[in-house]
C-alpha cells in the first residue's frame, strides 16, 4: 500500500499538472492584458455605420394613370 502512496505523490508532479498552471498563469494574465486594454480603449475597434439607401424621387403614375398613357400611346402609334 505504501507503494501506491508513491504513486500519487509522482503524479502530482507530472507534466499534465505544470501545464495546467501555466495554462491558468496564461489565462490570469490574458484576461488582465484584456482588462487593461478595454480601459483603454484599445480592445473594440470603432464599428462604420452604414446608412440607409436613399429613396428615389421618381414621380410613378398610379396604375390606372399608366394603363391610360399606354393605351393612347397605342392609339397615337
Amino acid at each position: 500500500m505504501a507503494g501506491m502512496a508513491k504513486k500519487k505523490e509522482a503524479a502530482d508532479t507530472s507534466p499534465e499538472l505544470q501545464d495546467g498552471a501555466l495554462v491558468k498563469a496564461a489565462k490570469a494574465v490574458g484576461e488582465a492584458a484584456g482588462k487593461i486594454a478595454a480601459a483603454v480603449g484599445v480592445a473594440k475597434p470603432a464599428k462604420v455605420r452604414v446608412p440607409k439607401l436613399e429613396k428615389k424621387n421618381k414621380s410613378g403614375l398610379p396604375r390606372k394613370e399608366k394603363k391610360a398613357a399606354k393605351k393612347s400611346a397605342r392609339k397615337s402609334a
